[in-house]
């Protein structure tokens, strides 16, 4: 099958090359021909040439969108394997990056049998399903409607024991449908979360896989029911731990996201469990190399974390470095503590860099022909 993209679920270069009004080529009236035969055999042929044509060419997706219609119709036709899979990557390459075409696709009546090929006994044709899925739900128009369908219960089934790849393309498929809010509760009650972490423990953390991960625990988790099951989970909360340490810059931000919003909405019941796994390293880096979302809400959840999530009454300034000393001091076990004092030495060290290198960048453009050395050295010396 053709290899997958982030938001559609495959690699596509656009032919940029010719104009999408550009008259169709013959190769692409001979698919269309083929494809709108009445012979099986021709069909089949038709479905393949589509598939191969429209693999890279936004132009060809573009000609070859009349052929939906019998593409669609393939997929009904009863016990035919080679049939339905064919169909199915052809609308799959009609679909990338084409927004009327995967909108086209759902109103002609593909989700039906596309939901369906999720319980399939074929693996090919149960990913090719899922992957299909995945590329429809990237349209804000198709949302609802995939989630009003009953695709998203044979999703959350196709993540629990399907093969890797269509467990891969379900987690990224309930991802894009999460954004549409009607369709939260109806993945809460699919009871997604020990299959979510299931596949985020081993995948590397760095990976889309995760990023998706927590990006569909952060939309769950602002349901009681979703922290409940991500804490009733062995090693639930540490694999989102994990992803804030070491994922890429936006799966850090769901992370530190889904963990503040356990922690602000019952600090009592998440303080600990939180704290436990080790979270104070990960959150350290981040208010230091976080996206700026990412250092507001782990400066945010170390308030929250410390002893009293409140300001102090006494002259002792309220500082990050004071609030992680408040926390190490109850954090029990040698090796979290330490961890957590040689990040925070190794976070004012950052700081104070950084705070060098801007007093420098304002010495050099504090020139005199700008203003009095006077000045300029009481405007350094304030910052």
């Amino acid at each position: 099958m053709d290899s997958r993209s982030s938001s559609d679920g495959l690699n596509s270069t656009p032919d940029s090359s010719s104009s999408p009004t550009s008259s169709p080529s013959s190769a692409v009236q001979r698919a269309l021909q083929r494809i709108q035969s009445d012979d099986q055999d021709s069909k089949l042929q038709g479905a393949q040439e589509i598939r191969r044509l429209t693999k890279t060419s936004h132009r060809c997706r573009r000609q070859l969108s009349a052929s939906v219609g019998p593409l669609v119709s393939m997929l009904r036709v009863r016990d035919s394997t080679e049939s339905h899979e064919s169909a199915l990557l052809a609308l799959l390459n009609l679909a990338v990056k084409d927004e009327t075409n995967k909108i086209k696709i759902v109103e002609a009546g593909a989700l039906e049998p596309i939901i369906s090929f999720l319980e399939s006994q074929s693996s090919n044709l149960q990913e090719y399903a899922a992957a299909s899925l995945l590329t429809l739900s990237a349209s804000a128009v198709n949302k609802p409607i995939i989630g009003s369908s009953g695709a998203i219960p044979l999703l959350v089934e196709t993540l629990r024991h399907g093969s890797p790849q269509a467990k891969v393309d379900s987690v990224m498929a309930l991802s894009n449908l999460s954004t549409h809010p009607s369709n939260l509760t109806i993945i809460l009650e699919a009871k997604p979360i020990p299959s979510i972490v299931t596949l985020l423990k081993p995948c590397k953390k760095s990976s889309k896989t995760a990023e998706k991960c927590c990006a569909l625990i952060e939309s769950l988790v602002g349901f009681d029911e979703g922290r409940t099951a991500l804490t009733s989970e062995e090693g639930g909360v540490l694999a989102v731990i994990e992803v804030l340490e070491n994922g890429s810059l936006q799966s850090r931000e769901h992370a530190v996201g889904a963990l503040l919003t356990m922690c602000q909405s019952d600090r009592c019941r998440y303080r600990e469990a939180i704290l436990k796994d080790g979270v104070i390293p990960g959150l350290l880096e981040l208010t230091v190399q976080g996206t700026p979302k990412s250092q507001t809400k782990a400066h945010t959840l170390l308030h929250l974390l410390r002893d009293s999530p409140y300001p102090r009454p006494e002259l002792q300034a309220d500082t990050l470095e004071n609030i992680v000393c408040n926390i190490i001091s109850q954090i029990d076990g040698d090796d979290q503590a330490g961890k957590a004092k040689k990040m925070l030495a190794e976070m004012v060290q950052v700081s104070m860099e950084q705070s060098l290198r801007h007093l420098q960048q304002r010495a050099l453009v504090c020139t005199p022909t700008d203003l009095p050395i006077s000045a300029c050295t009481s405007e350094v010396s304030l910052k």
